[in-house]
C-alpha cells in the first residue's frame, strides 16, 4: 500500500457503518454486564436470569465478538489489515455465543422463537461480510 493512495469510497461507508454497528453491540454488552436498570427493565424476569446466568466462557465469546467488532471497525477506518485478524476473532466469538445460547441452553425460548433468531442470523452476516471485506481490502492492499 502507497500511503499517499486514497482509500476507496466504499471503505469509508463499511467503516464507519460497521463502527456504529458494533458500538450498539457494545452498549447492550456494557448494559447488560452491568445491570443497568433502566436497560434491563425492557426485559422478563425470564430473561434477565438467562442473561445473568450465562457461564464465563460465553461471556467472554461475546465480549470479543462486540469488542472485536469495535476494534475491527477502528482498524479498518486506520487501514489497518490487522482488521481482518479481529473481525475473524469477532465472527468466532458471534458463533460461540450463537451455540451456547440456542444449541447448549434454551436461548431461543426465552428470548421469544422466530424474531430472536432472524436478528442473530444478521448478527451473523454482517460479522461475516465484515471479514470478507476486510480480507478483501488486505488482498487488493488497501489496507497494510
Amino acid at each position: 500500500m502507497n500511503p499517499n493512495t486514497r482509500a476507496p469510497w466504499h471503505l469509508w461507508v463499511v467503516g464507519i457503518a460497521a463502527l456504529l454497528w458494533n458500538a450498539v453491540g457494545a452498549l447492550d454488552y456494557v448494559m447488560t454486564q452491568t445491570r443497568n436498570a433502566q436497560y434491563m427493565a425492557a426485559f422478563t424476569a425470564e430473561q434477565l436470569e438467562f442473561f445473568y446466568g450465562l457461564p464465563a466462557w460465553t461471556v467472554a465469546a461475546w465480549a470479543i465478538g462486540v469488542w472485536g467488532g469495535v476494534l475491527g471497525s477502528l482498524l479498518l477506518l486506520l487501514r489497518k489489515s490487522l482488521a481482518t485478524w479481529v473481525f475473524l476473532a469477532s465472527l468466532i466469538g458471534v458463533v460461540l455465543t450463537t451455540f451456547q445460547n440456542y444449541v447448549l441452553s434454551n436461548g431461543l425460548e426465552v428470548m421469544g422463537g422466530p424474531g430472536a433468531v432472524v436478528f442473530t442470523a444478521v448478527i451473523f452476516l454482517v460479522a461475516v461480510a465484515l471479514y470478507v471485506y476486510a480480507r478483501a481490502m488486505t488482498t487488493r492492499r488497501v489496507l497494510a
